[in-house]
């Protein structure tokens, strides 16, 4: 039996936990940092879902190469199956949703994160990776993710 490991990724308001709660609120447990409060609170849960084979989605903005390594690493020793979803995060459309939460992240956050940005590579050590986009409609529509080419 696989196990995934999902590692959500995109700038804050691009709707990753939305994305969660649609797609995998019964069936995976939820690691996130403004949840947990701390990184050590976050490698714990990880390591204990890692060791008890129990599928999580890491649920935070995951911009940088640095910020879903360790966790990679932790799923793959653990033979889980790593699976990416980098949700669409233009600047304009993500500051209006963030705006429209009950605590918005601070708009310099949002750009901050925006500009930490590294585009995932399957070389990551992705088994999978989908690219996400929210739909006028608030659909999420869900593809193949295509990597850019240098």
């Amino acid at each position: 039996m696989t196990v995934d490991a999902v590692i959500l990724m995109g700038i804050p308001g691009a709707g990753k936990s939305t994305f969660f709660k649609a797609r995998f609120v019964d069936t995976h447990v939820r690691i996130n940092r403004d949840m947990l409060g701390t990184a050590h609170r976050q490698r714990a849960l990880v390591e204990a879902c890692c060791a008890a084979r129990i599928p999580f989605v890491l649920d935070n903005t995951n911009v940088a190469v640095a910020d879903r390594a360790e966790v990679m690493s932790q799923a793959r020793a653990a033979r889980f199956t790593v699976i990416g979803y980098f949700f669409e995060s233009r600047i304009q459309a993500c500051l209006e949703r963030n705006a429209a939460r009950p605590n918005p992240v601070p708009e310099v956050g949002v750009r901050g994160r925006r500009n930490a940005l590294e585009l995932p590579r399957r070389a990551e050590g992705f088994d999978e990776l989908w690219y996400v986009k929210i739909a006028e409609t608030g659909d999420f529509t869900v593809s193949r993710y295509e990597e850019a080419t240098p």
